[in-house]
């Protein structure tokens, strides 16, 4: 193998000794170890000139946990390099973000890791512990905020749903909306009531009924390849003569 080569295998080599899979697949994870494969290779050509050695990494592995910029200052200061400031740290940040997509910060967490934080520096841990505990701290977090994300957009999800529902059963104009336990759509239009019954084919028949009742027959409209499609047949059937095909 080659030098570039060299180096791109010894990362991986490294990332793959973990003993958890779920570790491996993480997204954080993986752009991390992209941001480590591509420091290493273009470090001569890089415009952080600043950043050399494991200054990097460090940043990289720390930019979600909330940590004090003062005391991040300070430690990258500790560590092999020529002396950074304050506008050095931010806009690496800054460009770590934006432009190589690691960690961007989850407000949420962010009380919850500065806590951690000063009762570990109060109890004299070193920043590389502290950091690492964070780094695991907020990994395990973003699952859970991923539920609650998922279980909130689920219940405003039903809570439309039940908005369209009590809508259509009131006898208001409605779109297309599912009634709890029902197989089809339906939607009511200038006071006229429209299903959609799916078909094996993927497609959607369309119905002109008298009420919202999947036993109710009515009269057939035509097929449809979405309810986009029949949406716009509904606009024109809605004031058409009744007998409308």
């Amino acid at each position: 193998m080659n030098q570039r080569t060299s180096v791109v295998y010894s990362l991986l080599a490294d990332y793959v000794r973990s003993p958890s899979l779920r570790h491996m697949r993480e997204q954080r994870s993986l752009a991390k170890l992209a941001l480590e494969i591509v420091t290493k290779l273009d470090q001569d050509s890089s415009i952080w000139k600043k950043w050399e050695g494991p200054r990097d990494k460090v940043l990289a592995s720390a930019i979600d946990c909330w940590i004090p910029k003062d005391d991040m200052l300070a430690f990258l200061n500790g560590l092999p390099g020529p002396a950074l400031t304050m506008t050095d740290l931010e806009q690496r940040m800054k460009a770590m973000i934006e432009e190589e997509y690691i960690g961007d910060p989850e407000p949420k967490l962010e009380a919850e890791c500065l806590a951690i934080y000063q009762a570990e520096k109060e109890a004299g841990t070193e920043m590389a512990a502290i950091i690492g505990r964070l780094s695991d701290y907020v990994g395990a977090q973003w699952q859970r905020l991923r539920d609650e994300q998922r279980a909130e957009a689920e219940r405003r999800s039903e809570e439309a749903r039940l908005e369209r529902e009590r809508r259509l059963l009131s006898y208001a104009d409605c779109p297309w909306t599912q009634i709890k336990g029902s197989k089809f759509f339906y939607c009511r239009k200038n006071g006229r009531v429209f299903q959609l019954k799916p078909n094996n084919d993927k497609s959607l028949t369309l119905y002109r009924v008298q009420e919202v009742d999947d036993a109710a027959s009515g009269d057939m409209i035509g097929r449809y390849r979405s309810r986009g499609d029949a949406s716009k047949v509904v606009a024109k059937a809605a004031y058409a003569p009744e007998a409308f095909r």
